[in-house]
């Protein structure tokens, strides 16, 4: 059997703050959304032209409390092919949450406290 990863979930507080976010700071935009009926949820589909990975966003109506992240011990991770120019956008921003020289990455911070590790391109 092969299994191929296709999305990420996350589930945010603000879908229109979200997609502005991640359209800025890594190029994705939406490429489909499902809506329910009674607009109780919107699933929104994040992608970019470097590969077929979607992030899922999720929104739904009845969440009235920030979600509870813990320890932001999870992340995405993106590969970059400029990470000066991308650290230097992310940093005019305001969104870096956390960097390790040492390893030469760094992570951002999207609207609703995920975390996203930015590594160079080896």
């Amino acid at each position: 059997m092969k299994f191929k990863m296709i999305h990420e979930n996350y589930n945010v507080a603000d879908l229109q703050k979200s997609e502005e976010f991640y359209e800025e700071a890594l190029g994705l935009k939406e490429d489909r959304r499902i809506e329910a009926p009674d607009g109780s949820f919107i699933i929104a589909y994040l992608k970019n032209e470097e590969s077929d990975f979607e992030l899922e966003l999720t929104w739904l109506k009845e969440m009235d409390r920030p979600y509870n992240l813990g320890d932001c011990e999870f992340h995405l991770a993106f590969r970059v092919d400029d990470y000066e120019a991308a650290h230097e956008k992310h940093k005019e921003m305001g969104c870096i949450c956390f960097e390790n020289p040492s390893m030469g990455i760094y992570f951002i911070q999207d609207p609703d406290g995920y975390w996203l590790e930015i590594v160079p391109t080896r």
